[in-house]
């Protein structure tokens, strides 16, 4: 039975769906829709072109110039990537988080969400996205051998080895690309290729933010919200409310 709730906005109503695929962020967004936790917050952050984002506590009633989006609960959810199956099409529901440096685990915002607008690409775009986030691989891959090896490196550092840090780097350098190449090279599916190519999205974040639903009626109230009129900090000049979220 699928789960669908519909977010009552000041611009019109938004149905979405809840994915079964990722029970964690769907148990925790149904709990909050049914304490009322949205009621008469904002969507804080709005980038045309890219997103609309939502559920920050604080924004309720919030004066006109406050920055946003530092508020939510205590706690957080741990990342529930299903990909490629789930994936930042335009209209895909996905949990906002902090930035990789304090949060390496990418566990997701307590309350925090985005709907997701994007653009069309082209299939030259995507093909440069997929060799983007090939270097992307090889790095992650890097840096996890490096930290395996962090004692080893300090080691060879203190001592000014620099012939032992040059061995140990192309060892690490070769295990990447063992370690890569039984992984497979990042590409886009074709249900992927399709999508940003005809209906858009953020390819860019695909495995980075999980994706957890996606709106299944009201995709123009969403277009309609991306295009309005922000300040400086992404806030909408003119507050665009959620009224209430209520399970369907």
């Amino acid at each position: 039975m699928a789960t669908r709730l519909k977010i009552k906005t000041s611009e019109g109503d938004i149905i979405i769906r809840l994915y079964d695929e990722t029970p964690k962020h769907r148990d925790n967004f149904l709990k909050l829709a049914k304490e009322g936790y949205y009621n008469g917050t904002l969507f804080h952050r709005v980038i045309k072109d890219f997103m609309i984002q939502g559920g920050d506590p604080n924004s309720k009633n919030a004066p006109k110039g406050k920055v946003l989006g530092t508020g939510g609960p205590d706690y957080t959810i741990p990342a529930e990537f299903i990909y490629p199956q789930l994936f930042h099409k335009r209209g895909a529901l996905s949990a906002a988080r902090t930035g990789d440096e304090v949060n390496p685990e990418r566990a997701s915002s307590g309350s925090q969400f985005y709907i997701v607008w994007g653009k069309i690409y082209k299939s030259a775009e995507l093909k440069q996205l997929e060799r983007q986030m090939g270097i992307q691989q090889e790095q992650d891959v890097f840096n996890q051998l490096a930290k395996q090896h962090h004692d080893e490196i300090m080691n060879l550092r203190r001592n000014r080895d620099h012939v032992g840090l040059q061995t140990l780097q192309d060892k690490l350098i070769e295990e990447t690309k063992e370690k890569c190449k039984s992984q497979g090279k990042p590409t886009f599916t074709l249900e992927q290729n399709e999508a940003y190519t005809t209906l858009g999205g953020t390819p860019f974040l695909d495995n980075q933010y999980t994706v957890f639903g996606e709106v299944e009626e009201g995709l123009d109230i969403v277009g309609r919200i991306q295009n309005c009129q922000t300040d400086r900090n992404d806030r909408p000049s003119e507050d665009v409310r959620i009224e209430t979220i209520e399970v369907l």
